[in-house]
């Protein structure tokens, strides 16, 4: 279980940043997530829904220890992520659309390095490694060096380092970002047998099609601010809106509509 608690992540500006915000920005800091809550529960997913910029790359960052939070709480299976983080690092799986990977390595060489790093006994990788790569339709390209491969096949050893140490606990953060049909479809396939064999699964996107055929549970984020948080199927219950994008874009010109008013209403006090 993912258990997200009052999550802030303050930044602080530099002078260019500022200049950057425009004219009516007039502090030095920004709060890239600002007193979010929620929790994602095992054998569900819980789908982190946001336009570019919404804090989704903060709060999962967060949550897989990259990052520090200014207030709040994040615990990963019952560990702080602050006071415990090697511990969670080997509970937790985190693919992100732009990991690094090593050029000179082939498939099979880098997926058997990071099982090393997490101590995964041999007969459990020959296991895991074999299961993944037919999931993924990797056995052709598994020996040929990663420096050789497409963007798409780069994802998919992404996607096998990520899981071949069978964590409990899956993060992808828009993971389908600038692949193929094809490749989207792996990352697919690979969440929905991540739920169906009990991970908590917590899934990070800005399109709508993904949330509609994966989601449990959503969280809608903007500007820092949880608009929504709860199962899928009470938010389309919910809709205003015709379609959950028309509902989606409600929401955001809403909340969006509100903090102007309340800046009009303080200039004019």
């Amino acid at each position: 279980m993912i258990d997200v608690q009052d999550l802030t992540k303050t930044y602080t500006l530099s002078s260019q940043q500022k200049k950057e915000m425009g004219p009516r920005f007039t502090g030095d800091t920004i709060d890239a997530v600002d007193g979010i809550s929620f929790t994602c529960r095992p054998g569900r997913v819980y789908c982190l829904l946001g336009p570019n910029g919404a804090g989704k790359t903060t709060t999962l960052r967060t949550i897989a220890t990259m990052l520090a939070p200014t207030e709040g709480t994040v615990t990963v299976d019952g560990l702080d992520v602050t006071e415990q983080p090697r511990a969670v690092c080997e509970r937790l799986g985190f693919l992100t659309g732009s990991t690094g990977l090593y050029d000179r390595l082939t498939a099979n060489e880098l997926v058997r390095y990071y099982a090393d790093l997490h101590g995964v006994p041999e007969a459990k990788f020959r296991d895991r490694r074999d299961a993944l790569f037919d999931l993924l339709d990797m056995h052709d390209f598994a020996d040929r060096r990663i420096g050789t491969f497409s963007t798409g096949m780069r994802q998919k050893v992404s996607i096998v380092r990520t899981m071949i140490h069978d964590p409990d606990i899956v993060v992808f953060d828009e993971a389908t970002a600038g692949l193929d049909a094809l490749a989207a479809r792996s990352i697919m396939q690979l969440i929905r047998q991540s739920r169906d064999d009990g991970k908590t699964v917590l899934f990070s996107t800005h399109r709508m099609d993904e949330v509609n055929m994966l989601a449990d549970d959503l969280g809608l984020l903007h500007d820092g601010d949880l608009l929504y948080d709860g199962t899928y199927e009470a938010f389309v219950d919910e809709m205003d809106a015709d379609t959950f994008e028309d509902e989606f874009i409600r929401r955001i010109e809403a909340a969006d509509e509100a903090v102007q008013k309340r800046e009009s209403t303080f200039e004019a006090a």
